[in-house]
């Protein structure tokens, strides 16, 4: 088993969210899994999806794969966006008229991506070595295919890790998003400040956010979670699953 993570951007993302309007759609802050699993699945030329009410085949042979997403370059967890319209002249997109539409849209996101790979699986043994080597079968993109995505091999990493008990007592830093299983007001605690550290003006922060944590394959839609991100260090978290300890972070990172 590798755990590595690469650093994944684009100048623009566009992740949809299924509860929209006619004509404002908007869009997830944060990519979730299945959309990672879907770059996972263009790095190794994997095929999307193809006929109604079928998986693709990234999501057959990738969804094993367990996934841990850190937001980059962000504020408080959020990124800018901005009001992109579209006009759709194609004839089966409306009828008579222009089809009119609104995204709004992520601007400059950046995500690193943790995974735990089996590399005795050929699927996760040609995926380690694609992200090693900066290199991918389809262009990946985050959303859209107009969002082209990229990584820089320096940003490849591999780290020793275990998957420890967690105390009751112990206070922890959980490094990428998480599945807020508890309730954090009470369980929250800031960091003690590095006073010899004049620079220190990192400000302590709360995100949460509903995203699909994986497909409900009765319905064919996402399942949908509450998520929280945050650099405070979180109480309780002995209930929290998926949590990994990574020695050279000296915190943790989920991976489900």
């Amino acid at each position: 088993m590798k755990l590595i993570s690469f650093d994944i951007q684009a100048d623009f993302a566009f992740f949809r969210k299924p509860e929209t309007n006619n004509t404002i759609n908007l869009s997830y802050n944060i990519i979730h899994r299945p959309a990672a699993l879907g770059i996972l699945g263009a790095i190794i030329g994997l095929s999307g999806y193809k006929e109604k009410g079928k998986l693709p085949e990234y999501y057959e042979k990738l969804r094993e794969v367990k996934i841990g997403i850190e937001p980059l370059n962000h504020d408080k967890g959020s990124y800018s966006k901005t009001n992109i319209k579209y006009s759709n002249t194609v004839g089966y997109a409306n009828k008579g008229s222009n089809f009119l539409t609104e995204e709004l849209t992520l601007i400059n996101p950046g995500y690193r991506i943790y995974l735990l790979l089996n590399l005795e699986n050929a699927y996760h043994n040609q995926l380690y070595h694609f992200i090693k080597n900066g290199e991918a079968e389809y262009i990946p993109y985050l959303g859209k295919n107009e969002f082209t995505a990229w990584w820089n091999q320096d940003s490849v990493k591999e780290y020793s890790y275990i998957q420890k008990q967690i105390s009751k007592e112990e206070r922890i830093k959980i490094k990428t998003i998480f599945q807020k299983e508890i309730v954090l007001k009470g369980n929250t605690e800031v960091p003690f400040p590095d006073l010899l550290n004049l620079d220190f003006e990192e400000v302590n922060f709360l995100y949460f956010e509903r995203l699909p944590k994986d497909f409900d394959l009765e319905l064919m839609q996402y399942d949908i979670s509450e998520y929280a991100f945050s650099n405070y260090y979180i109480n309780n978290a002995h209930v929290i699953e998926g949590l990994f300890f990574i020695q050279e972070l000296n915190a943790y990172v989920q991976l489900l």
